[in-house]
């Protein structure tokens, strides 16, 4: 941005009003690439060029790209979100968020006209009809109108039926009426006023006033009964057996809960995902999800106002009562925020953001299916950024140590390639230059011969060695890539088990990482596959090396019996020592005295 473009620019900040509106920016092309809303127009737009309150680059990107400035002033702030949020849609610049749902929801029209029909569509037409949705779930509309169907005789066809028509027999009954599905309107076998009646009740349930039916109906029954009219009361019976069904399918909390609208958020550093739910009467009678690419760090409260506005507008919601996690960017007339802490609303919320979640995961599903190594890049990409890598770690590879109390000490390596295990080149090492339990030294000793081979043999490194310890085992380890001059050739962590620490060389303190995040995922599944390789192996040398011990000659010791002594006193010589005390300790009475006596015996 040249000297001049910036004076500019200067003189139309300065000549901005104090006053709640929307702000758009062109670049030199005369091009809309943002609109904002604000509570103070030359404050909000001022901030963006003071280099103190850069947020990121991307946000100084913008910046540079800003040629000229235009506003609209408003009354409200609310108001300026609304009008943000048409022209948005409108113009679809290019660093405002888009919510992604371009789909043309359904909806469930009651038709103006005489003895009305119900039916789906995806048009709304301006005709007087009453149209109720839109339903994003193609499964909860067709159970509406199954419902419907069931309970109320409706006509299908398209007839004209005006009085007039009907008294002159335009029409004949159709298969419809026949078997049972439509009770003749059209030759007057069905008054308009009983047929009206049935289209309020209708109403009534689409709206989610199941309960106010359901009274209806209990009451009808319950009159044909006391008339001795049990066909009649029977048929409304199944009705409500079938109303009853319904509801109890819907209710999900205290049915007291009514007009409620509930937004449950999962964020990430760059999108997020908000479920809305819509409650009457205890029911969910919509449910919707909505991503968002963030594209200037957009921070969550202002997104959770954008969606609030969005998706009320959308579903037509007028609820007074909005039940959130957390307090969005600006309030909304006549509205009340809801953050739960405990009861029914917080069971709500968390049912919403669950459904968010779900929806994350459905879209990663259905991502990894059509690109299956997008799965594996991700991962990668996600664990290069989190330990703070040089590059994507295609190849790791996990050592652990395994040994009894210094017994039959070995190690074991696993290999992933892309993070998923490469069984193939997993290895074992029996410890050689080591005696005793020294866990640091036997580390050592296996990096150094695993990398001093692929040296000699001019074989691939792999991008990552993890070793299960901290910073004392990663220390052993860093020895041998020092000695074998491949320190900072190929990257090294550690990771200790109490708190799942991450530890780099040459850093104090130890990195903890997001329990939920994938990158902690694979470390844990490298050291349990590499923890649970090496043990293994040595059970099978434990286990051969105890039976060739002096113990198991022992008549009544076996393996385990064996193998406990030898945890104890570490050596056979030493269990010769024990008093007979010692030994009843560890096996017992009966066993003890039986070492005890084998022992002295043959002394």
């Amino acid at each position: 941005m040249s000297k001049n473009d910036k004076q500019h620019l200067q003189l139309i900040i300065k000549n901005l009003p104090d006053q709640p509106g929307i702000y758009q920016y062109f670049d030199k092309n005369g091009v809309i690439i943002y609109i904002g809303k604000a509570k103070n127009i030359k404050k909000r737009v001022s901030s963006y060029f003071n280099k103190d309150k850069y947020q990121s680059a991307k946000l100084k990107i913008l910046v540079q790209k800003i040629e000229d400035i235009k506003y609209v002033v408003v009354n409200t702030e609310f108001d300026a979100l609304l009008l943000e949020n048409n022209l948005i849609k409108k113009y679809q610049p290019r660093y405002n968020i888009l919510l992604k749902d371009d789909k043309t929801y359904p909806w469930i029209c009651i038709k103006k006209e005489p003895f009305p029909r119900v039916f789906s569509t995806r048009n709304m037409v301006k005709d007087g009809s009453t149209y109720f949705g839109p339903y994003p779930s193609g499964k909860m509309l067709h159970a509406l109108l199954t419902l419907i169907k069931e309970l109320f005789p409706l006509r299908t066809c398209k007839l004209n039926l005006e009085q007039s028509k009907i008294d002159d027999s335009k029409y004949k009954v159709c298969l419809e009426y026949h078997i049972g599905n439509c009770l003749g309107p059209c030759v007057g076998k069905q008054l308009l006023k009983n047929y009206n009646k049935n289209v309020e009740e209708i109403k009534e349930i689409l709206k989610g006033n199941v309960n106010s039916i359901i009274k209806k109906f209990f009451n009808q029954m319950m009159a044909h009964a006391d008339k001795m009219e049990f066909e009649e009361a029977q048929e409304i019976k199944e009705k409500l057996e079938l109303l009853k069904n319904y509801q109890g399918k819907s209710t999900v909390v205290n049915p007291k809960i009514d007009k409620v609208d509930v937004f449950g958020v999962l964020d990430s550093e760059n999108e997020t995902f908000i479920n809305y739910l819509r409650i009457l009467n205890g029911a969910i009678i919509q449910a919707h999800t909505v991503e968002i690419q963030k594209k200037l760090d957009e921070p969550v409260e202002e997104l959770l106002s954008i969606v609030i506005v969005e998706l009320r507008q959308q579903f037509n919601s007028h609820s007074k009562e909005i039940i959130v996690p957390f307090l969005p960017s600006m309030p909304i007339p006549d509205t009340e925020f809801t953050i739960p802490k405990i009861g029914d609303k917080k069971h709500l919320l968390e049912l919403s953001e669950r459904n968010a979640k779900f929806f994350k995961l459905e879209k990663a599903k259905k991502m990894d299916l059509v690109d299956p190594e997008r799965h594996s890049n991700r991962i990668l990409n996600r664990m290069m950024k989190d330990l703070r890598l040089k590059k994507t770690p295609k190849i790791i590879e996990c050592f652990d140590n395994s040994n009894l109390q210094g017994s039959y000490p070995v190690a074991a390596m696993v290999q992933f390639i892309n993070a998923k295990p490469n069984k193939k080149a997993y290895r074992h090492f029996n410890i050689k230059t080591v005696e005793g339990p020294n866990d640091y030294a036997s580390m050592t000793e296996i990096i150094y011969r695993r990398y001093k081979r692929l040296q000699d043999e001019e074989k691939d490194l792999p991008d990552l060695i993890v070793v299960d310890g901290g910073k004392g085992q990663l220390n052993a380890a860093l020895k041998s890539l020092d000695d074998l001059d491949l320190r900072g050739e190929i990257a090294i962590i550690g990771i200790a088990k109490r708190l799942e620490e991450i530890y780099f060389p040459s850093d104090p303190l130890p990195l903890y990482i997001d329990k939920t995040s994938e990158t902690l995922k694979i470390i844990q599944q490298l050291r349990d596959e590499a923890h649970r390789f090496g043990i293994t192996f040595h059970r099978k040398k434990r286990d051969k090396g105890t039976i060739q011990t002096e113990l198991t000659n022992i008549k009544g010791i076996g393996t385990n019996t064996a193998e406990t002594l030898l945890k104890k006193f570490k050596s056979v010589k030493r269990i010769k020592d024990a008093t007979l005390e010692q030994l009843q300790s560890e096996i017992g009475k009966s066993k003890g005295k039986t070492v005890f006596d084998y022992f002295n015996i043959r002394k």
